[in-house]
């Protein structure tokens, strides 16, 4: 029997497994950060921000937590403005 048919994946269980992807996004970006090998002022900063939060933002759908929540949001907010200005600012 195929490996993909064994797999029991329901609805929370991905949305679970997105969010400890947005934590090891998380984890790598502040680990590429302390180390040097990503500058904060770059748009791939922004960008792995980003996607972080959204992965944990889609995980809160199946366990909603108010506080997680507004700062996922925050972070949405203000990744997504940093690669707006860095983006204006290469263009110019």
């Amino acid at each position: 029997m195929p490996l993909y048919l064994t797999l029991d994946l329901d609805f929370e269980t991905v949305c679970r497994f997105v969010g400890i992807i947005g934590f090891a996004i998380y984890v790598i970006g502040f680990l590429c950060l302390s180390t040097g090998r990503l500058n904060s002022s770059k748009p791939l900063y922004f960008g792995l921000v980003l996607a972080a939060s959204c992965c944990v933002m889609i995980s809160l759908v199946v366990d909603f937590n108010l506080s997680a929540a507004l700062i996922q949001g925050f972070y949405i907010l203000m990744s997504a403005g940093g690669l707006i200005m860095r983006r204006r600012q290469l263009a110019a």
